[in-house]
């Protein structure tokens, strides 16, 4: 399996390397009972900005006016033709994540995590979101934080 990552980080120096997201997001495609589409390749664009983009993004695409932690915006929604692998050498392209590092520098004492698990945990979420998971109750809410801390187990945080 081969993943396409697309780095954008606002923050310079870079707050997490782009070979380090890579591995992540590519231990995490491999966790089984994912049931992801089969590919060779997936794709996927992942954006670490600020309060201020975010909450831009969040009022025009969610019409919320205000900052959120992540954002995520899947390829693969349900109202689509769904397909049942890439065709050929094509990637198959998962979707978007953006990323407020202002609120994760906010969140993470909180949390009691370090910058960079926060940033972690709001990408594994961000991930799961792009593969259909969602959290409409309690129940679901807390299978899917379930699998963000197996996400953080498999990487060592």
């Amino acid at each position: 399996m081969n993943l396409e990552l697309i780095v954008q980080d606002l923050y310079q120096p870079s707050t997490i390397d782009e070979t380090t997201w890579v591995n992540w997001f590519q231990d995490w495609l491999q966790t089984p009972g994912l049931d992801l589409p089969p590919a060779d390749t997936y794709e996927l664009s992942l954006r670490l900005t600020t309060d201020v983009e975010i909450q831009a993004l969040n009022s025009q695409f969610r019409h919320q006016d205000k900052s959120t932690d992540v954002l995520s915006f899947a390829a693969m929604e349900v109202d689509f033709p769904q397909i049942d692998a890439a065709p050929g050498d094509l990637a198959l392209y998962l979707g978007d994540i953006i990323i407020s590092v202002d609120t994760a520098v906010r969140q993470a004492p909180e949390h009691g995590y370090s910058l960079r698990k926060e940033l972690a945990w709001l990408a594994s979420h961000g991930l799961l979101h792009l593969l259909g998971w969602d959290h409409p109750d309690e129940e679901n809410l807390l299978i899917m934080l379930n699998q963000q801390e197996t996400f953080l187990a498999q990487i060592g945080l």
